[in-house]
């Protein structure tokens, strides 16, 4: 991408004859046309350009969670300290300076290709894992968007806890996979309409064990492990499957913890029905301290009264997800 026509020549034929389908575009904005088009595996991009210059167009595409991990290199004939902090804020990934060496450009090219085909198997072994916990949806009808609801309320909890977006995005995920390991709990205990015996609650225990080691070989879900591991932690210890305690929960579990028992608690279950808004925020704050995390558990009570977690609930019912795909749900709460 850049607005001299002969600096584009110069690099598609440096290219050229490593196999690569090169694309052409004068400035950003005819750049986001041919994106939108065929999304490419490797941007090289200029800074200085009309109607959108190079900085606006990796920001862009860089805030964008479906195309963020579209490799960028800055090609550019401007070698000051500030314009590199600018490129680095803006998300580039790599700095090319004018006039380039050919070899450098053919190299670097080449690294940052093999990073993106990995990038891309690595989110093909999540999309396997996301299946699967919609797998543990069509299980069981009494927990449908459970796990969405979940995610959504967990990643409002960390927004009013001031975390950034980054860490939003593993708690939301996180949630919606909390429950993957009731794929392979027996249906007669998981969907079983009474009381469950001593031994059945030892088995319904290992699903978040179980969720973990799913996960445990998979580099791309390797941020959700801690939520799906300790979901089930109590804040004084008495949780499973590691008995955590305070501080020792990973911060993320510990406010997933809260929203999969109040949207436990707030619908009906095979063996219960809803136990209703007023109960389950008593249950909450009955539980605050012990069960759960106090701060998150005020937090949640906070969103509840000042109506952020109806206005997600709606949201999610009209399928919108805010994450850039479609609503992933799994099972409900033990």
């Amino acid at each position: 991408v850049d607005d001299v026509a002969a600096n584009r020549e110069l690099i598609e034929e440096q290219l050229a004859d490593l196999g690569y389908d090169v694309r052409q575009a004068g400035d950003g904005l005819e750049a986001l046309e041919l994106i939108e088009r065929s999304e490419p595996d490797l941007i090289l991009l200029d800074i200085a350009m009309p109607r959108m210059d190079g900085l606006t167009l990796c920001a862009r595409l860089k805030a964008d969670p479906i195309r963020r991990l579209i490799p960028i290199v800055l090609v550019t004939a401007l070698t000051d300290r500030d314009s590199r902090i600018w490129g680095l804020e803006a998300g580039a990934d790599d700095f090319l300076t004018k006039p380039f060496d050919a070899e450098e450009l053919r190299a670097r090219t080449r690294v940052l290709l093999r990073d993106r085909a990995l990038n891309l198997q690595l989110d093909g072994a999540e999309t396997v894992i996301l299946a699967l916990a919609r797998a543990v949806e069509a299980r069981d009808l009494y927990t449908v968007h459970h796990a969405e609801r979940v995610g959504r309320f967990a990643k409002e909890i960390g927004r009013a806890h001031g975390l950034g977006d980054d860490d939003l995005a593993v708690i939301y995920r996180g949630g919606v996979l909390h429950d993957l390991g009731k794929a392979f709990i027996p249906s007669d205990i998981l969907l079983k309409s009474g009381p469950l015996t001593e031994a059945e609650w030892e088995i319904m225990h290992t699903h978040s064990a179980i969720g973990a080691t799913i996960c445990e070989p998979l580099r791309s879900t390797a941020h959700f492990l801690p939520i799906i591991r300790h979901h089930h932690e109590r804040y004084d210890g008495r949780g499973y499957p590691d008995h955590l305690a305070g501080a020792d929960i990973p911060l993320a579990a510990r406010m997933v913890a809260v929203t999969d028992a109040w949207d436990a608690m707030v619908h009906d279950r095979p063996y219960r029905p809803s136990l209703g808004r007023e109960e389950a925020l008593r249950r909450l704050r009955d539980g605050a301290g012990t069960q759960w995390d106090a701060a998150f558990v005020d937090l949640f009570a906070d969103l509840l009264e000042h109506g952020a977690i109806d206005t997600l609930t709606r949201q999610q019912l009209t399928g919108e997800t805010g994450e850039g795909q479609p609503p992933v749900v799994s099972g409900g709460s033990a």
